[in-house]
């Protein structure tokens, strides 16, 4: 059975394909609709977006023309990380679900506890009233799942207090050499779902030797071992190619790595440098 027919399962039970098509950086228009066309061929059953990709109406246009059921499609997007101000938080949903033009998302993420200019400040008291905004989305039954990106254990641990929903996933960047320990461990204790975008750190890990020797071992390339990797570590991957052979490659992952080389893989630094 290949990884792209398997799923994790949700803390509220829902399925979410095992790897997601990740389309940060690829541009609206053809590139984004070719991509995204060329991953649900492959087999590829989640796809991620964000508001903030501006590629919402490519993701959705190659979804509805790609003659595969919505129900047998996983799609997250994501409110942006500026928006901390509740009364926004509906509007940007209903712009999401419109330019997507798919129903409701599936999955939906706050994209950062903090706007990308203000990297590091607090809002935690703004993210707990825009999570509310969230919650009343999701027991409304207007989207099945939420959850957040970025948000480490503090970040996490405010919101989860003063709540009633638990997120239940959380996007990180996550990759050989690093993989956030510390975030990921909290997470898996509080049944959220980690999911790890730049699997491949943004290209800069496919020329470390020590992950080509270990890829060599298994007759694979050094991309199919860092997505192997995360689903060895119960990781969702968000790998991302606009090249039809390396989306096929990237989800063609159905191996095992000895736990001997997981544990060399573990110890293995600066692997982005």
């Amino acid at each position: 059975m290949s990884v792209l027919t398997e799923n994790f399962t949700l803390a509220n039970g829902l399925q979410i394909p095992k790897i997601a098509f990740g389309t940060w950086q690829i541009p609206d228009g053809p590139k984004t609709y070719d991509s995204v066309t060329a991953a649900l061929k492959a087999g590829y059953r989640h796809i991620d977006t964000a508001r903030a990709y501006g590629n919402e109406a490519s993701v959705g246009r190659a979804v509805r023309d790609g003659g595969i059921p919505r129900e047998d499609i996983f799609i997250t997007t994501k409110l942006p990380a500026e928006i901390k101000d509740a009364k926004q938080v509906r509007a940007s949903f209903e712009e999401s679900n419109s330019l997507l033009d798919l129903g409701p998302a599936d999955l939906y993420l706050i994209h950062a506890p903090w706007p990308w200019s203000q990297m590091g400040k607090d809002y935690r008291t703004e993210n707990i009233a825009v999570w509310k905004e969230l919650e009343g989305l999701y027991q409304a039954g207007q989207v099945k799942a939420i959850g957040v990106s970025n948000f480490n254990v503090a970040d996490l641990t405010s919101l989860i207090e003063a709540t009633e929903v638990k997120p239940l996933a959380n996007q990180i960047r996550w990759f050989i050499g690093h993989t956030q320990d510390e975030t990921t461990a909290f997470c898996k204790e509080n049944g959220i779902l980690v999911e790890g975008y730049s699997p491949l750190s943004t290209g800069k890990i496919l020329n470390n030797p020590d992950v080509k020797r270990i890829a060599d071992q298994y007759g694979k390339s050094v991309a199919q071992v860092c997505i192997r990797y995360l689903l060895e570590k119960d990781v969702l991957p968000l790998p991302k190619s606009t090249t039809p052979s390396r989306i096929v490659e990237n989800a063609d992952v159905d191996f095992a790595i000895s736990a001997e080389d997981l544990t060399f893989l573990d110890g293995l630094q600066d692997t982005d440098s």
